[in-house]
């Protein structure tokens, strides 16, 4: 079973190596946009594969120049907008184009993946900033070997020190995957709250300065700053969420703690969730608002499996299913009772 996994994990970068090619080779049409997004939208594996040899190339380029005494490969703080994966750090200056690839090179760098992250793991700073856009999603790995998953419009600030490894949660939601490290404990800050951890999976979402942690796996710590014998033990399938200070904590199975999080696939996850609580969600992945102007029918409850970036899909559901009215425009989709 492992073996087969390997062999798809290796078709996978292999045919991301091939779109990347084909891409570069300067032939590009709108029809191959349309069939890269097609697989892109396949899976998940498939675009983070397709962003790493993307990462992985430009990084390999870079240090070849300035292994040959190239001055101007400069590195900066400027950040690249991706289509798949919103902004992602960078250090190349400015919006130059990428240099072509030739397929044998685009192959070969599939190949060299491994020792290109980690050469840019050992040459990155000790503190980065990342962030996605509305309706973005980014693979995030960290100097220690952990991973981050950034979900739709978020932002985190990464410190790793010899004594911590810190995440402030500056706004959003990130599912983290923490390497073994009792010398180092692993902290996220969100709001008032801080969430340790020593090595597990578990996510963070932020509103303001109240969070919900899902812990998928191990256990996890929350408590409140400046407060005594505030703090909560969180094992796998615990779901606490912070209101005004107080932790509400649900015991849910790993099954239907990781259907919370089914935004790391691409897809939204109701399960008897209000339509109010629903359109909400929905908003956080895109710029096109979904109102409710009948009261009505927020108490409405949703059940089912949408992708969080096709609305479309969502509100037939709702006319189709349960009558509700929907008048879209340019800028909104608005519903209404019949």
């Amino acid at each position: 079973m492992q073996g087969e996994a390997m062999g798809n994990s290796r078709q996978i970068e292999d045919t991301a190596a091939a779109w990347l090619a084909r891409r570069d080779s300067g032939r590009w049409t709108d029809a191959d946009q349309r069939e890269l997004a097609t697989w892109l939208n396949e899976s998940v594996l498939n675009r983070v594969a397709f962003l790493r040899l993307e990462a992985g190339w430009e990084k390999s380029v870079r240090m070849k120049a300035l292994a040959a005494g190239a001055a101007n490969v400069a590195a900066s703080d400027e950040w690249r907008s991706s289509p798949f994966f919103g902004r992602l750090p960078t250090s190349q200056a400015g919006a130059r184009r990428w240099r072509r690839l030739p397929v044998g090179l685009a192959i070969a760098a599939t190949a060299l993946m491994a020792l290109t992250t980690t050469l840019y793991l050992m040459l990155s700073p000790a503190r980065d900033d990342y962030a996605t856009p509305t309706g973005g999603l980014a693979l995030v790995p960290l100097q220690d070997g952990s991973k981050l998953t950034l979900s739709t419009a978020s932002r985190v600030q990464v410190s790793m020190t010899e004594h911590e490894r810190r995440v402030d949660l500056k706004e959003g939601e990130a599912f983290f995957e923490v390497a073994h490290d009792t010398a180092r404990p692993f902290v996220v800050r969100a709001g008032n709250q801080t969430i340790t951890a020593v090595g597990t999976q578990f996510s963070v979402r932020r509103e303001a300065d109240d969070v919900r942690v899902v812990v998928t796996e191990g256990r996890v710590r929350i408590e409140r700053d400046a407060v005594a014998n505030s703090a909560s033990l969180l094992a796998a399938g615990a779901v606490a969420r912070t209101e005004g200070g107080v932790v509400r904590m649900e015991k849910r199975t790993t099954i239907e703690a990781e259907e919370l999080l089914s935004w790391r696939s691409g897809y939204l996850t109701f399960d008897e969730t209000t339509l109010a609580d629903a359109v909400a969600e929905f908003n956080r992945y895109s710029s096109r608002k979904v109102i409710i102007d009948d009261a009505s029918i927020a108490a409405v409850r949703i059940s089912g499996k949408f992708r969080s970036n096709n609305a479309s899909e969502f509100t037939l559901l709702l006319h189709t299913g349960f009558g509700i009215q929907v008048r879209e425009s340019e800028d909104t989709v608005r519903l209404a009772a019949h």
